[in-house]
């Protein structure tokens, strides 16, 4: 099957007609990158945050191979994994953590960029510690998510920036001769003696998002359940962590689908102490635990699917929480109170009570029939 951008698919992650796969800025990209990506050796081109396998896809098609590439959300791997499949160019690429190995050499960069200054900081310089001497970044995205910073956080890293003219409501950067760079290390910031720690990107940052204060606030005492207890979509593991240091006897799970909240939930557990009972794990919702092998969890979840806000993903967590409940186990979830989600709770877990609610927030626990 050859390839094209509109047949890419966006499962398992959700998909809808005004959910793209790929847009104006990867074929933007594509473009600008064409020659420098023909002149390069296989192996030496590198793709950072490509959605659904628009920009790896493409470059792909057009011969690149042994194409390295890191993508933050692990729904994005999955359907890159399945559109490379579909299209027979699954030999063209292999995922990397962001870590050296994946820059290492690297003489042209692929890379969307994230609207978070903190994480294109961290990803700057990682880039320009690890990448060859004369590596060009095309770093794009949608005109309506870019700001002049952009520019700045790429010249602290890079000796030239240039701008391209724009095209479809995208734009692209090209970054030229790197200089210093570093690894990332997480931002810490103290609450009240609980250490937040976050690398760029992370949801909330070091700071904790007024949501999650509600829910810490009226957690309930956790007497040495029969179950596993879990902190889904954890982000920086604020809940997790402050779980553990409540209940020293008590193991926690903590899994997001993101790999800058798992590394900063690691750090998190790890700066206050816990991180030998706080395990932090990758997935997508709860696809690796068992059924029926918790007895609570914690939910605090996303209403984004990118840029875009959208309501279909809390009841796809709220659906795989009951999968892993046991009889009688609990839900606690805090949401904003403008989604009205007690209905979906009540229909698909169990009985929800309310157990507090602010100015914009609601807090409820749900039992698993």
């Amino acid at each position: 099957m050859e390839f094209s951008p509109a047949e890419l698919r966006r499962w398992p992650d959700v998909e809808g007609p005004d959910l793209p796969a790929s847009d104006a800025a990867d074929r933007l990209i594509l473009d600008e990158s064409a020659e420098a990506r023909r002149a390069a050796d296989d192996g030496s081109v590198v793709v950072i945050g490509d959605g659904y396998g628009g920009l790896t896809l493409g470059a792909a098609a057009d011969g690149g191979r042994g194409i390295r590439v890191h993508q933050d959300a692990l729904t994005g791997e999955q359907a890159l994994a399945a559109n490379a499949e579909r299209f027979g160019l699954g030999d063209a690429y292999a995922s990397h953590p962001l870590a050296a190995e994946l820059i290492a050499g690297a003489d042209v960069v692929l890379l969307r960029l994230p609207r978070s200054l903190d994480a294109l900081r961290d990803l700057a310089g990682l880039v320009a510690a690890h990448a060859a001497s004369d590596v060009v970044v095309f770093a794009g995205g949608r005109i309506k998510h870019m700001t002049p910073a952009m520019n700045d956080v790429l010249r602290e890293d890079f000796e030239r920036v240039d701008v391209t003219h724009a095209r479809q409501k995208s734009r692209v950067l090209i970054a030229r001769g790197p200089y210093d760079g570093r690894d990332p290390v997480p931002r810490r910031e103290s609450h009240d003696g609980l250490v937040v720690c976050a690398f760029g990107g992370a949801f909330a940052g070091t700071s904790i998002d007024i949501g999650t204060r509600l829910l810490l606030e009226h957690l309930p005492e956790l007497d040495r359940p029969a179950g596993t207890v879990i902190d889904l979509a954890c982000g920086t593991g604020v809940v997790a962590t402050s779980i553990a240091l409540r209940h020293p006897e008590l193991n926690v799970i903590a899994c997001d689908q993101s790999a800058i909240a798992v590394a900063s939930a690691r750090a998190t557990a790890d700066a206050n102490g816990v991180g030998e009972r706080v395990e932090v794990v990758r997935d997508d919702m709860l696809r690796s635990r068992g059924d029926g092998s918790a007895s609570f969890i914690a939910l605090n979840p996303p209403f984004h699917v990118g840029a875009a806000v959208h309501e279909g993903v809390a009841p796809r967590m709220f659906a795989d929480t009951a999968r892993v409940l046991q009889s009688g186990g609990e839900l606690w979830t805090v949401w904003n109170s403008a989604l009205e989600y007690r209905p979906a709770l009540e229909r698909i877990v169990g009985p929800t009570r309310q157990i507090a609610r602010n100015a914009k927030f609601t807090v409820t626990a749900s039992t698993r029939r």
